[in-house]
């Protein structure tokens, strides 16, 4: 049978030791990187943890818990907001803020993202009021700059420092948006046929230029190939005109290449009628005194020449 006393001593011995554990559970705290932690003693602020290794009194000192000191992103639901010319859009909004002073934001603001939800709605509404649909659809860097001054100089008391407001997006009413999208089709057919009258005003300006060096060149061809065949009929016209002063022919001569001549002037099926000219009769009286000439005085035709 054990001894009473020892089982006594035992069972504090193992409270003892429970005790010692919890407390230094309580007292030893260890608080991560980027966060933070609030101590308070006795109900009351006592200071802030930083990342690292601490000690606390137990049962006396109390750690809230940790805040995130990143920068942190929150989406918040679409809201309905109205412009300046009566229309109902849904806006969509991303906020990025960050905590720079722990102890503002947990003491100043009893919900910090519940807070800016709703200034980011009040001051969007504010801001979207005063424009009308097209100038809140093509105005988001203004308005993104007007709510990140807003909202920054609001939560700078609370500890918490917003560094971007973005629009997410702007959705208009359904019968708005078929409008603009018959709009923008309308516009984009508008400027398909400005292109390709365009298009067509140029390909015939282009072929009209070209027509026109094409006629330019076949004429300057023409001229020089006239001028070529000129210069070429002279030089034989010369030449033969230098080949008979050459030559030297008497009356008789020409008188027979004039008759042979003639014919030539007949060649043709449009030479119905042709004029015999005066010189003619020149030509046969040569040729007849060449012919007398040539007749011995018995009457008998002598030999004929040879021409």
């Amino acid at each position: 049978m054990l001894d009473s006393p020892g089982i006594g001593v035992a069972i504090v011995l193992v409270v003892l030791a429970v005790f010692v554990i919890i407390v230094v559970v309580r007292a030893v705290r260890i608080v991560p990187q980027a966060r933070a932690g609030i101590v308070e003693r006795l109900g009351k602020y006592n200071r802030t943890l930083l990342p690292g290794l601490t000690l606390l009194i137990p049962f006396v000192d109390r750690l809230l818990p940790l805040l995130d000191l990143r920068e942190q992103v929150v989406s918040f639901p679409p809201q309905p907001v109205i412009t300046e010319d009566n229309l109902v859009v849904s806006i969509d909004t991303v906020v990025y803020y960050q905590i720079t002073e722990p102890r503002a934001a947990t003491y100043e603001i009893a919900n910090y993202i519940q807070a800016v939800e709703q200034l980011t709605t009040t001051t969007l509404r504010n801001v979207v009021g005063g424009l009308n649909l097209e100038e809140a659809l093509t105005s988001r860097d203004q308005i993104n700059g007007q709510l990140r001054g807003v909202l920054d100089e609001a939560t700078g008391k609370w500890g918490i420092r917003v560094s971007r407001v973005e629009l997410k997006a702007i959705d208009p009413p359904l019968s708005i948006q078929d409008s603009m999208e018959k709009q923008m089709r309308a516009e984009r057919d508008r400027r398909a046929a400005i292109l390709t009258a365009e298009g067509t005003k140029q390909a015939d300006i282009l072929t009209a230029e070209g027509q026109r060096q094409a006629a330019i060149l076949k004429a300057e061809g023409d001229a020089k190939a006239a001028i070529l065949r000129a210069d070429g009929e002279a030089q034989a016209i010369q030449k033969v005109f230098d080949a008979i002063h050459a030559g030297n022919p008497d009356q008789k001569l020409l008188a027979y290449q004039y008759l042979q001549t003639l014919p030539k002037l007949a060649e043709g099926s449009s030479n119905k009628l042709w004029i015999i000219p005066s010189e003619v009769g020149e030509a046969l009286k040569g040729i007849g005194g060449v012919l007398g000439n040539l007749v011995p005085e018995d009457g008998k035709p002598g030999p004929r020449p040879t021409p």
